[in-house]
């Protein structure tokens, strides 16, 4: 997969802001398209990467694992890449959306995200993950990994805003599971969209992380 030579030109300009780091190529990878996507520097301070997390992800990604996503924005903003590495053809790489699979019975003491999410675990215990905006889909997660229903391939647990967020990203940290966070209130669609796009891309056999 070749940039768009705006891309390419937005890259240059984080890499000269960011200076030295101590990521690894493939974490910068995932960080640079982060803060690309949201003009945030801070956000290179606050991601975690568990062991062995990304090297996870690129595989789910190679088996053309299902991809779980909280909200259609990030829906949206990553199946024009995974389209690239395969998702979505001839059956292929399915890419679903928890708010396109709430149950009628869901309870009111539940969020539509949460109830949905956990309709997609029961067929897709396996997937990668992806929580962008919703912390209470993050917190139904972890659950059902606490109760041995769901062993995700990888977890993105980046919802923003200031009402269970971080009390959801702590739940996420507590459990050993391959996971990507952005710690405390930040994150959002751009950023879960843009991790994914990263890893699409280190997962893409003519691709590189970058080097410097």
């Amino acid at each position: 997969m070749h940039l768009h030579p705006i891309t390419a030109q937005s890259f240059a300009i984080i890499d000269r802001e960011i200076g030295s780091y101590s990521w690894t190529p493939s974490e910068y990878a995932i960080v640079r398209r982060a803060i690309h996507a949201t003009a945030d520097f801070e956000l290179g301070h606050l991601f975690q990467f568990s062991e062995g997390a990304i090297a996870s992800g690129i595989t789910a990604l190679q088996q053309q694992q299902p991809v779980l996503v909280d909200v259609r924005m990030v829906q949206m903003g990553i199946t024009s890449t995974l389209s690239n590495i395969g998702y979505g053809a001839e059956g292929n790489g399915i890419i679903a959306c928890a708010l396109d699979h709430v149950p009628n019975d869901a309870l009111e003491a539940t969020t539509r995200t949460a109830a949905g999410l956990l309709v997609l675990l029961q067929q897709y215990p396996d997937a990668i993950v992806v929580i962008g905006n919703a912390p209470t889909a993050l917190l139904a997660l972890v659950e059902q990994i606490r109760q041995g229903q769901a062993q995700p391939a990888l977890v993105i647990g980046v919802p923003v805003g200031f009402v269970a967020v971080e009390e959801a990203k702590q739940a996420l940290a507590s459990v050993d599971i391959p996971q990507i966070q952005v710690t405390g209130r930040k994150g959002g669609s751009p950023v879960a969209a843009a991790i994914i796009n990263a890893l699409a891309y280190l997962a893409d056999p003519h691709s590189l992380a970058p080097t410097r």
